[in-house]
């Protein structure tokens, strides 16, 4: 298993867990984050748990890797189940997504989301 697989796998476990810090800890402090809340990127790590400290007070997200695998340009790509739900336990969507990370200095420095 390589080293940013592993790094994925337990970012998702984590974040479904809502320990963030253990997530951003996975982070490069320059990271740029995709904000698929509001649009855009996030950037740094305080930015990042911002983000999602205001996104958990609206929306109970669960992200499921189904496949992480890396592309011909060095990126990871990871097909992604997600399903969110408000606070109040109605679904909101169940999807299949793709978000694409970059890696730098063995941290994650860019995420992006794709449909």
């Amino acid at each position: 298993m390589t080293n940013e697989r592993e790094i994925l796998q337990n970012a998702y476990r984590d974040f479904n867990a809502r320990n963030i810090d253990a997530v951003i800890s996975r982070m490069h402090p320059d990271v740029d984050w995709a904000n698929g809340m509001e649009g855009g990127h996030v950037h740094g790590k305080d930015d990042v748990r911002a983000y999602w400290t205001r996104q958990f007070t609206t929306l109970n997200p669960h992200v499921e890797p189904i496949r992480i695998e890396p592309d011909e340009h060095g990126n990871w790509v990871v097909e992604v189940h997600q399903v969110v739900h408000d606070t109040q336990g109605n679904l909101l969507l169940d999807t299949t997504v793709y978000h694409t990370y970059q890696f730098r200095d063995g941290l994650i420095a860019r995420m992006d989301i794709e449909q």
